[in-house]
């Protein structure tokens, strides 16, 4: 099950001519395929489109009653290819998946299609995962589009361009016979606004049509010599039409063109950005009127030199607000103003940072340095306020800076025993080299595990371990989930290491989902899913392309197993690689989908039982190892309720969800005793409530000896 259900949103998209649709971002790209006249959508998912994807599931009846295909591919390459169908038949069709890491690995089928082009429109709708939020390395799809020759809109954040953008670029595909590359930027996805609905569309020519009347081109597919001549037909057709139809609908857009001999060229994803600074510079107001010209390049590629030089035209200075490096936008304005012999004074980089996101802070110091250099002065002298600290609070600061709180696992996450019990087996057998994985189980490599030397990729986790193979030498370990088994690691790693006989061992963390996607069901999902075929085991996979090491562990939580499956693995003579799968649920799906459940048997008079665990503060000597072994979120520590210790003890959090690991790591790891599990049981029956009063009357009796005792104790009778 996904992360957020989409049933209610959805019913928006039947939304007709002149209704005023009012919603997120991904949900106004959903609508804007839809009257687009889309064949078929496909992706994988991954932040920030994972919702997009979880859109379209949630929409499956509207996707069927206009005759598209909706498939969730099994990767982002598979999704790319999926687009091969319009390459001779003219059927719009749509990709999304998250970028770079997305089009990296679609970067194969993704060169094909754009050297063969297109006849329907392909449009590929890529989540730019840059700057803050961001998951990934800090790249852009930006040169991935100049490399293939794949146009780039970067629309303006507000939901009627967004929209706008998803029919432009269909109709720019067409046009140009090139696929075309949306890109949605993190605050664009969640972006909220409203626009006004056209009606849906189905596709003029239908899936089955292009089965009953197949057509074949042989100058389309990608074959010397028809790949020499699709360079050619880049250059000599496709590009210059491509200029021609984003000059003739206006994509881009100029405002308060003639406004100033200054002026400001943008990409449209930092519209919303300059725009905000303007307005606090006194230089635009809070409707968007700008006194500043501006350029705004919805198409960051092509860059269609007639407008740029349109816009510089008479200008003293222009400003390139170009988010991240290399800053290839300005490298093309500077060689277009300079082949033109323009005399307009071109700044960027010089006052804005090399790289990273331009936040509204970092656009402000640009800007300034920018009026400065043409001397230039903001009607508002707007400064970025210091922090300032009242002096009572600056008294209370810590003398000592307060310690950095890295990511780490969710409460009960089924992951963290995995990594608990590699550090147990660290301690018999030495420390051994880890290559992890993308994947939530990547929180390995911070505190208090530690473990994790690379990360390669989405699936490479085994393929990362590859060389650090040795004859009778210590065994790398290799870590990945399985989403990123299905995605590539069956064939990049396990495949591989049985092809080239390695001796390592490769830990697949099965919770059922793509959790760290949002909780997308893939083939090994546990869950019965109506529209897509689920409970296909990992281990028959695995043994179907020749390990014959595979152990599974269906309750990751036991401590015990999963340190005896480690050692084992480790330290048996056979040789070849091994595989050991580690199931348990995704607690973050399980709690969403029992959580309601219970809360309605509750409400209803059911009865229900909620499990909890507790430290004995008596007995907890402060050691505190149950938390380095775990790194729970609901441990932590609390004042020592003994006035002779002053060691702070362990205390058990409100937020725990009852999985047993802490009471676990203390009975593996040969630790205090302190540790105590609780039922707690909503609408008992009265035999429990009897029982419950007849354990408090007991134990109050009990502690009130006790009381006597102690007071005897500590006040002895003196003889007269």
């Amino acid at each position: 099950m996904a992360e957020r259900s989409f049933v209610e949103e959805v019913k928006k998209l039947r939304l007709g001519e002149g209704e005023v649709f009012r919603g997120e971002g991904i949900l106004a790209v959903t609508k804007a395929l839809l009257e687009s006249g889309v064949a078929y959508v496909c992706g994988y998912q991954g932040a920030p489109i994972s919702h997009l994807m979880d859109v379209l599931a949630d929409a499956q009846d509207i996707l069927t009653e206009h005759g598209i295909r909706f498939e969730n591919s099994a990767s982002e390459a598979t999704a790319a290819a999926t687009l091969a169908a319009s390459v001779n038949y003219p059927l719009r069709g749509a990709a999304t998946f998250k970028s770079t890491v997305g089009t990296n690995v679609a970067s194969d089928a993704l060169a094909n299609l754009a050297s063969g082009g297109v006849t329907g429109g392909a449009l590929i709708i890529v989540g730019e995962d840059y700057g803050e939020g961001s998951s990934i390395m800090q790249e852009r799809s930006h040169a991935f589009a100049m490399k293939s020759q794949i146009w780039l809109l970067d629309p303006r954040p507000n939901l009627p361009s967004i929209v706008k953008a998803v029919k432009d670029g269909f109709a720019l595909s067409e046009a140009s016979h090139t696929p075309v590359m949306l890109q949605l930027r993190i605050r664009a996805c969640h972006v909220h606004g409203q626009f006004v609905a056209s009606d849906n569309q189905r596709s003029p020519f239908t899936l089955q049509e292009a089965l009953d009347q197949p057509r074949r081109d042989v100058s389309r597919i990608v074959l010397p010599p028809a790949s020499f001549q699709h360079e050619q037909e880049k250059i000599a057709d496709r590009w210059p039409a491509a200029v021609r139809f984003i000059a003739e609908h206006q994509l881009n857009e100029f405002f308060s063109e003639h406004a100033d001999d200054i002026g400001i060229i943008v990409q449209g994803g930092s519209y919303n950005t300059l725009l905000r600074v303007l307005e606090r510079l006194g230089l635009a107001d809070i409707y968007g009127e700008s006194q500043v010209p501006l350029y705004v390049m919805n198409v960051a590629y092509p860059v269609v030199d007639e407008e740029v030089v349109r816009f510089c035209e008479g200008k003293r200075a222009v400003l390139m607000v170009e988010e991240g490096q290399p800053n290839f936008i300005e490298q093309n304005v500077a060689a277009i103003l300079r082949q033109q012999g323009s005399t307009t004074a071109l700044h960027g980089k010089d006052v804005l940072p090399k790289a990273g996101e331009y936040t509204a802070a970092q656009v402000m110091r640009g800007v300034r340095a920018f009026l400065a250099r043409v001397g230039r002065s903001a009607p508002v002298d707007y400064r970025l306020p210091e922090r300032q600290i009242p002096v009572q609070a600056a008294s209370a600061l810590p003398a000592a800076p307060v310690h950095a709180r890295p990511p780490g696992f969710c409460t009960g996450c089924p992951e963290r025993p995995i990594f608990t019990a590699m550090k147990l087996v660290e301690r018999e057998l030495g420390e051994h080299h880890v290559s992890a994985d993308i994947g939530c189980h990547l929180f390995s490599i911070l505190p208090p595990f530690n473990l994790g030397n690379t990360t390669m990729g989405y699936g490479l986790g085994a393929a990362g371990a590859a060389a650090l193979t040795v004859p009778a030498g210590k065994r790398a370990i290799s870590v990945m989930g399985d989403g990123g088994f299905w995605h590539n690691g069956l064939t990049s790693g396990i495949a591989n290491a049985v092809f080239n006989r390695s001796d390592n061992l490769t830990i697949v963390v099965d919770n059922s989902y793509t959790s760290a996607t949002g909780g997308q069901d893939i083939l090994s999902s546990a869950a019965a899913n109506p529209t897509r075929s689920t409970g296909h085991a990992i281990e028959a996979a695995v043994r179907g392309v020749g390990v014959t090491w595979v152990r599974t562990l269906r309750r990751t939580y036991d401590l015990g197993g999963m340190v005896k499956a480690l050692r084992e693995a480790l330290t048996t003579p056979q040789t070849g690689p091994k595989v050991l799968i580690a199931q348990s649920e995704c607690m973050l799906n399980k709690q969403r989908r029992e959580k309601p459940l219970k809360a309605k048997a509750a409400a209803a008079g059911e009865r229900v039982v909620r499990e909890r665990f507790g430290v004995d503060a008596d007995v907890c000597t402060g050691d505190h190892s149950c938390i380095r072994l775990s790194g729970c979120p609901s441990l932590s520590i609390k004042p020592n309720p003994d006035p002779l210790r002053t060691d702070p003890v362990a205390t058990v959090l409100d937020s725990c969800v009852g999985c047993g690991l802490c009471g676990e790591v203390a009975h593996a790891a040969v630790l205090c005793p302190s540790f105590y599990q609780t039922r707690i049981i909503s609408n008992p029956s009265r035999w429990e409530r009897w029982r419950a009063r007849l354990s408090a009357a007991v134990i109050a009796r009990l502690q009130r000896r006790a009381e006597r005792r102690r007071a005897r104790l500590a006040w002895p009778e003196v003889a007269p």
